[in-house]
């Protein structure tokens, strides 16, 4: 796992060779544009511009997202990286506006004036170059992002690419131009800026929805409860909860079951083990609950199979598990992870809860509802 100081040196590094790409194409470009009268080189210059702009975003996010955690921000600023790629995002969509703009301007002033760009073949040399460049540094970019795991690089790679897209269509329009005396341009500079505003809304939702808090991949769930249940002593694990606050900074919950014959130091043990391996393994501050297990009772285990039974018949039960009967007090409780597909959750519990009570008429029954945190696909 690599390191998170290591991981910013990388992260640093590498928009600072995004920075100084981007403000050589904005001169060449620049010039290019003004030489030639071009809106679609002077556009493509702005927008080489503000990729300029989103390396310094980056860098600063990420500079800001290893502050230490202080009394205001007890988790730390490491969702600072999600803030920072949203922005990141909005500038690609300002890109994409300006390109529309300018293309539809370009169209008008075409018809109204019959104003076309002077072109000369140094500006294909170049456009050609700035193509090349911006291919490499975006491929650049989403090969560091997949070694480092950043949304902003990623990003920024994203659209590294889509600019080189924005370049294509300007060389087009300007071989075209050249050769048959053919105005298309606008056109061009509409269908790109659409395709980059397209581009655009993708990279927001997913910037948005890693804030408001996305699910955890099924394989690092799965790794960690087995991790988890490979402690000595712990019979299962259930309702694993994580929260994100940053790159590799998680918080969460676990519950584990145990036997009713262990006492509290050797449970203390297991705890104490289970938040080491998180720790130590996954960077992740994890708080134990516990689940006490029957462990002889053959009235309890039947007691299990009737559950088991019932529980078959109903498709969005995901889970049950904590299963424990106090025989001297007759309370049965247990825990259902329900699918968010059920419409009828408090129904579908009360099904539940009433056909065990027809098998058990005096018996206490307590249902504790989870949300499917980590089960679904």
């Amino acid at each position: 796992m690599m390191d998170e100081k290591k991981r910013s040196h990388v992260i640093v590094r590498t928009s600072i060779i995004g920075i100084f790409a981007n403000v050589l194409l904005v001169i060449f470009k620049g010039i290019v544009g003004i030489l030639a009268n071009s809106v679609s080189i002077i556009m493509d210059a702005l927008n080489n511009l503000t990729d300029a702009l989103s390396s310094v975003i980056t860098i600063i996010g990420t500079k800001l997202s290893l502050k230490r955690p202080d009394k205001n921000h007890p988790y730390g600023y490491g969702r600072i990286e999600y803030i920072t790629s949203t922005l990141i995002a909005a500038l690609i969509l300002f890109a994409g506006g300006m390109a529309l703009y300018e293309s539809i301007n370009s169209i008008i002033d075409y018809y109204k004036n019959g104003t076309m760009p002077d072109y000369q073949i140094y500006s294909i040399i170049i456009i050609s170059m700035a193509i090349v460049v911006k291919i490499l540094l975006g491929l650049y970019f989403r090969y560091q992002a997949k070694n480092v795991n950043s949304e902003n690089l990623n990003s920024s790679g994203l659209d590294a690419l889509f600019d080189s897209l924005l370049s294509i269509g300007t060389l087009i329009s300007l071989i075209f131009a050249m050769t048959l005396h053919f105005y298309i341009e606008g056109y061009v500079g509409i269908l790109i800026g659409l395709f980059i505003i397209k581009s655009g809304i993708e990279l927001i939702k997913e910037s948005l929805s890693s804030m408001i808090g996305n699910r955890f991949d099924k394989d690092l769930i799965k790794e960690i409860k087995q991790d988890i249940v490979r402690i000595p002593n712990v019979l299962g694990a259930y309702d694993l909860i994580l929260n994100s606050y940053g790159h590799n900074k998680n918080i969460g919950s676990i519950h584990i079951a145990v036997s009713d014959t262990l006492q509290a130091l050797e449970i203390q043990k297991i705890e104490r083990e289970i938040a080491s391996l998180m720790q130590e393994k996954y960077n992740t501050i994890l708080t134990t609950g516990i689940y006490v297990l029957n462990s002889k009772d053959e009235d309890v285990k039947e007691m299990n199979k009737s559950l088991n039974d019932i529980i078959k018949k109903h498709k969005n039960v995901l889970q049950y598990h904590g299963f424990y009967y106090e025989k001297n007090k007759d309370i049965m409780s247990f825990d259902l992870v329900i699918s968010f597909d059920e419409e009828d959750v408090d129904n579908l519990i009360l099904s539940i809860k009433d056909d065990m009570q027809k098998l058990y008429p005096n018996t206490t029954i307590l249902i504790n509802y989870d949300q499917d945190f980590s089960l679904s696909e």
